[in-house]
């Protein structure tokens, strides 16, 4: 199909579409036109990498890089394509080599850490969420790495408090059921029960302590304490709005 007007707009519209063989078919005449047409490089590789076509995505990633070395968005990837091949030894060059560019961009130390995670290096890995935390104490993506990683070593009380910080930052079914499994993994039953309700930490130790003291199950408490939040926010006076007319 003959595709008339700005390849930029054109392609926006294949992408929106999802329609990766056009994007490669319309990026190859554009590319007979000026094999080091950027555009049409970039985003070739993209289309490939969704068609699945790992090799040739990496070829025209490479094709980029050779006029710009630190193209983020070819290395990005390039990155993804080598880490659904499996080749995470080259995922730690490329992270090496652009880390010498931008060594405080926690996107490149997480994708690390993830890479020394697939190779069992998970101490190494540890060290790359650390420094991305460092960078950016909130980082979710390296929160849960870093907590995920300590919960497959078995350290499940250091994992809990990552999990809840990454579920305060962003809520997330994930981080509150993996705190769960954490807290089941310590033999704390009821923390564990809380932790998938999606009760942050500082709740769950008084929650436990007031249940504990009123001599009630844990489910039977928190059961209460969520019928006595529904039961005062119906009876709360609804704001009523009102508009002055001039």
């Amino acid at each position: 199909m003959a595709y008339v007007g700005n390849p930029i707009d054109v392609i926006k519209k294949l992408y929106t579409d999802k329609q990766w063989d056009e994007i490669v078919l319309f990026c190859q005449n554009m590319l007979k036109a000026d094999p080091k047409d950027m555009i049409a490089l970039q985003n070739i590789a993209m289309a490939s990498l969704n068609l699945g076509r790992l090799d040739q995505a990496i070829s025209f990633c490479d094709k980029v890089l050779e006029i710009n070395e630190f193209d983020e968005y070819a290395t990005k990837n390039k990155i993804l394509a080598l880490e659904k091949l499996g080749k995470f030894d080259s995922v730690i060059e490329m992270c090496n080599k652009m880390l010498t560019q931008s060594p405080f961009n926690p996107w490149i130390l997480n994708t690390k850490g993830l890479a020394y995670n697939e190779m069992q290096k998970h101490d190494s890995a540890i060290q790359y969420y650390d420094m991305a935390l460092r960078i950016e104490p909130d980082n979710v993506t390296a929160l849960l790495n870093k907590a995920n990683t300590l919960l497959f070593l078995g350290k499940f009380a250091d994992a809990i408090p990552l999990f809840d910080k990454a579920q305060q930052r962003e809520k997330s079914s994930f981080a509150a059921n993996a705190k769960s499994q954490a807290y089941q993994k310590l033999g704390k039953e009821d923390e564990a029960f809380l932790a998938a309700q999606g009760v942050l930490v500082s709740d769950i130790e008084r929650y436990v302590e007031d249940a504990q003291e009123k001599k009630m199950k844990i489910f039977d408490y928190y059961c209460m304490i969520e019928y006595e939040l529904m039961e005062k926010a119906k009876n709360q006076p609804k704001t009523e709005f009102k508009v002055e007319l001039e």
